[in-house]
Formats: C-alpha cells, sequence, structure tokens
C-alpha cells in the first residue's frame, strides 16, 4: 500500500529532529510488547539518548513506518535517519558493540560479573543442564526492574560468561552489570521451596506503611503521598495531609530524584502497590504502599468518609 504524503513528512520530521529515534509499542519505562522491551533495555545499558514513537497511540504512525521502511514489525530503530532494524537486529549489535559504534558510544562494558551458585542450587542445575544435552548453559537474564530469569540456552562464546559451582552463567549486555553479587541458592524452608536469587543491586523492595505512620511523615515533610485514584475519587474521599496525583500522568513524578521518599495510596490499596512496584522497578530506593488506603485512613480520621 503506497504511503500518504502526510504521513511520510511526519516521520521524516521526526526522524529529521532526532538522531536517533525508536518506534516501539508504549513507553520507555512502560514497553508494551515483550519485543519493543528487549529494544529499549539494549538502548538504556548502552547509554543512549534517544527519542521514541508510542505507535499504539498513533495508527498511521503504526502503519506508516512499516511502509516508510518496509520494515513489517514493531520496534524500529532509526540512527542517523537510517533503518537499523527491530529487537533481534538491535540485541546482535549490542552484543558485538556494533550499536555503541553506530551511537557514537564509547565501547561496552563488558566484564563479566561475580555471583555465586551455592553447592545447593549447583546440583539442581548442573542435572538440568546435563538432561538438556550436550552444549547448554544457564542463561541469566534480568530486567531493569531487576527481575531475574533463569533458563537453559545454547552455549555461546560471544555472550558474556561468569563460572560459578562449575556452571556457566551467560548473560546479555544489559544483564552482567545488574548481576555484579549475585547470589542462587537452594532452598527448602519459610521462603519456600527451589531456587532463591539474592540481588545486592536490586531497589529495596516496597514497604507498607500504616495511614498513621503516614500522616505523622508527610506532616513532617519527609515523606510525599501520592494518591493513584482518579478526581472523582478523590472527590467522595481525601486525606487532609498534602499529596500528589497521577491527574496529569506519571512522568513528572517518574522524573524526581530517584530517593525522593514516596507513598502510594488508592482505595484499599491495591492499585496503589502496583504503583509502587512500578516505582521501584524504574530505580526509586524509597517507596511504600499505604496499607488499606483511604478505607483504612477514615478508621484513623473519622472526618474521612468511607465509600
Amino acid at each position: 500500500m503506497p504511503l500518504d504524503p502526510a504521513v511520510r513528512a511526519r516521520i521524516e520530521s521526526l526522524l529529521a529532529a532526532n538522531p536517533v529515534v525508536l518506534f516501539m509499542k508504549g513507553k520507555p519505562n512502560a514497553p508494551q510488547c515483550g519485543f519493543s522491551s528487549k529494544a529499549v533495555g539494549a538502548l538504556d545499558a548502552a547509554g543512549a539518548d534517544y527519542a521514541h514513537v508510542d505507535v499504539l497511540s498513533d495508527p498511521e504512525i503504526r502503519e506508516g513506518i512499516k511502509a516508510y521502511g518496509d520494515w513489517p514489525t514493531i520496534p524500529q530503530l532509526y540512527i542517523g535517519g537510517e533503518l537499523v532494524g527491530g529487537s533481534d537486529i538491535i540485541l546482535q549489535m549490542a552484543g558485538s558493540g556494533e550499536l555503541h559504534a553506530a551511537l557514537g558510544l564509547p565501547a561496552p562494558d563488558r566484564t563479566p560479573p561475580s555471583i555465586t551458585i551455592t553447592p545447593a542450587a549447583a546440583d539442581l542445575l548442573r542435572k538440568a543442564i546435563d538432561d538438556a544435552g550436550e552444549g547448554y548453559a544457564l542463561q541469566i537474564d534480568i530486567d531493569k526492574g531487576f527481575n531475574a530469569r533463569l533458563q537453559l540456552a545454547p552455549r555461546d562464546e560471544a555472550a558474556i560468561a561468569a563460572e560459578s559451582a562449575g556452571i556457566r552463567a551467560q548473560f546479555d549486555l544489559a544483564s552482567a552489570p545488574r548481576a555484579r553479587g549475585l547470589v542462587i541458592d537452594w532452598a527448602d524452608d519459610e521462603r519456600g521451596k527451589g531456587l532463591v536469587i539474592d540481588n545486592p543491586n536490586a531497589p529495596p523492595k516496597v514497604r507498607n506503611l500504616t495511614p498513621a505512620q503516614a500522616s505523622e511523615q508527610a506532616r513532617a515533610g519527609t515523606l510525599t503521598i501520592v494518591d493513584v485514584r482518579p478526581a472523582e475519587e478523590r472527590a467522595l474521599a481525601s486525606v487532609n495531609v498534602p499529596y500528589a496525583t497521577f491527574d496529569d500522568g506519571p512522568d513528572e513524578i517518574e522524573g524526581w530524584p530517584k530517593d525522593t521518599p514516596l507513598a502510594f495510596l488508592c482505595h484499599h490499596g491495591g492499585r496503589s502497590g502496583q504503583a509502587a512496584e512500578h516505582f521501584r522497578a524504574l530505580g526509586f530506593s524509597k517507596v511504600h504502599n499505604i496499607a488499606g488506603g483511604i478505607d483504612a485512613w477514615a478508621q484513623l480520621d473519622p472526618a474521612i468518609p468511607r465509600y
């Protein structure tokens, strides 16, 4: 299908205004497909400065960019107005160092991380590798939220690799620095039964605050409360301390310093818990969820209606 001239002009204007553009599904801080997430991870790990276009919110560009570069899938990366390719090519270039060169960045740090696999975990992993057949290794992927995924993958001599307890662990360029000091253990106790991963680089877990604790800290100016409910819910019941909202979207708060103490609030604590985990994944280090939400706060302050 021929590309509409107006859409072509929009695309060319975007490419002319931005040296590096990623056409993706979603936003870099909230990708809406696995392939877009991988592309963002590779660019972020490289330290790239890039513009993005969310094709899900712009159907004209979504179809137009496929025709423009004669590339049928999303995401698509353009550097200097030229199509580089999709997520597979981006990852390949990131692993080889070609992506850094194309972006004009220094060569990547390929230092293998120092990791520890305990004997109990090694026994389990070694059996799984042996069962998979010759030529397999442990692949460890760690996303920007420091969620780790372990799987067996063909041995890749070009991968960043570390060894512990006789187990070869492979990492992509983004995962390697996030894995420094990683410990893989086997547990059969109060933590459950299975492999347990301890990553010292991961942001601290979200902590619960009672409404009384949140109120005291907010009044002292040591905590910012973020009410994630829409305005119509806040009109029914609101806390009587200063708070921020998502009325204009979360982008402004996402740009705050990562050590800003935040406590998220909703009706019962569910939506606020999800928001807190999102900010933790962005690297915020002092993230709390107000347990029980505004409903629990109303028990502390009878002036607040319950709904």
